[in-house]
């Protein structure tokens, strides 16, 4: 078993398409949807966590890039620098997956769980002394 995130940009003309749907039918994939962006008669974003075998993973992507959709590897990461944080949580009541967390109610320290994280950068602007960072 493997599992890939990827980012998903839809054209116009295939948002009505049930394309995401064949992931599970054709080839026997799982997903996740980490993040989805998808406004009528514009383009569509989806962030997802795909699981499954290996091979089959690759021939959905290549599905998906013939069907028009264009796919991208999520290649940025967050990172927490802990010594410019300030634990003011500031950061984990915006976080849509709760990889930022508070980890202990006593000391308010908050945590981060990357595996969570979707990289979607909404925690970098409210955090005062810039401690979170993108790393591409």
């Amino acid at each position: 078993m493997s599992a890939k995130k990827i980012v998903l940009t839809f054209p116009k003309d295939k948002i009505d398409k049930p394309i995401v749907y064949k992931l599970i039918k054709e080839f026997d994939l799982s997903f996740n949807i980490l993040k989805a962006s998808i406004t009528p008669d514009q383009e569509g974003h989806m962030v997802l966590e795909l699981d499954g075998d290996k091979a089959e993973i690759d021939k959905a992507i290549k599905h998906l890039k013939d069907e028009g959709v264009n796919v991208e590897f999520l290649s940025k990461e967050i990172k927490v620098n802990w010594d410019k944080c300030t634990q003011c949580g500031a950061c984990v009541s915006i976080c849509p997956t709760e990889a930022l967390y508070i980890k202990d109610r006593q000391t308010m320290e908050v945590a981060f769980d990357p595996e969570k994280c979707i990289a979607c950068e909404l925690c970098i602007r409210p955090c005062p002394p810039r401690a979170i960072e993108v790393h591409f």
